[in-house]
């Protein structure tokens, strides 16, 4: 049997419907693009134009695609992240502690640190010591004020040595044993030091109290020559101390007179280190004129 010459599409509608849409879009968009090569070879600019608008259309639909993307990229990393907060917690608490281990060392070493570079200060402007010892004790009350070093006649200390530790000075050599020796201090109520106002230059006595201060008076009388937070450091006169040592601090004033605070605490300080009497230069003596 033949088959019928004019094949029928059948009576339903959506068909109908689809072929047309097909149609429309088909002629559209060969309308469009023979619209497009006109318009590209009749007015380029213009069709750049048009080139640059769908290029920001496109990079529209790509942000947007790109900020779901990163969306969820971000949700799984936050996923992972709480997964591995745990062990991460645990990780950093041991970090935390080794950084306070270290940061206890180094401060620990920048106390040493600058303890050592106080006591290169003190060999720069001294002498060298003969020895430096260890102070076991001192006398915390009484009028006499003594301290114990742990070096005596064997190491070659002898009374009137003087004794300083990296803040300042301590005293003198008072009595010595064979393996120890008794260090009077300045607090003593029998020590008189030499000394010299850094503000002013002024000469000064300064004697001990037996209460843990020292009395300065100046050796030039009239006036106030002392106010709160002069250093007094030893003048070197008279031999015994050398010059330039810090002795002590001014806490308040009394007229022509101060008390003061030795700056070296015996009960604090470690070791001290021992020097020998000091002897002043003696100046030349000018030579007699010629006949």
């Amino acid at each position: 049997m033949a088959a019928p010459r004019h094949r029928r599409r059948g009576f339903s509608r959506r068909v109908q419907y689809g072929l047309f849409a097909g149609y429309v879009i088909a002629v559209a968009g060969i309308v469009l693009g023979a619209g497009l090569l006109l318009l590209s070879r009749l007015d380029p600019r213009a069709f750049g134009t048009l080139r640059g608008l769908a290029i920001d259309a496109g990079s529209l639909v790509s942000g947007v695609g790109r900020s779901g993307v990163d969306a969820l990229r971000g949700a799984g990393d936050t996923m992972s992240d709480y997964v591995r907060a745990g062990s991460e917690n645990a990780a950093l608490r041991e970090q935390l502690a080794a950084q306070r281990r270290a940061l206890i060392m180094a401060k620990a070493v920048a106390a040493e640190n600058a303890r050592l570079k106080a006591l290169v200060r003190l060999q720069e402007n001294l002498p060298r010591p003969l020895l430096s010892a260890r102070l076991v004790g001192s006398t915390p009350t009484g009028q006499r004020r003594f301290a114990t070093l742990s070096a005596g006649l064997a190491a070659g200390v002898k009374p009137g040595m003087t004794v300083r530790s990296p803040e300042g000075l301590v005293g003198r050599i008072y009595e010595g044993g064979f393996f120890a020796s008794r260090v009077l201090l300045l607090t003593d109520g029998e020590t008189a030091v030499p000394v010299r106002i850094v503000r002013t230059g002024n000469p000064a006595i300064a004697t001990g109290q037996g209460d843990g201060t020292m009395e300065i008076r100046g050796l030039i009388a009239g006036g106030r020559p002392f106010r709160r937070g002069d250093l007094a450091v030893t003048s070197g006169t008279g031999g015994v101390f050398f010059p330039n040592v810090p002795v002590a601090v001014v806490v308040r004033t009394r007229g022509d007179r101060a008390i003061a605070r030795p700056l070296a605490d015996p009960a604090r300080a470690d070791f001290a280190a021992v020097y020998p009497v000091y002897q002043a230069p003696i100046a030349d003596r000018p030579a007699p004129p010629r006949p």
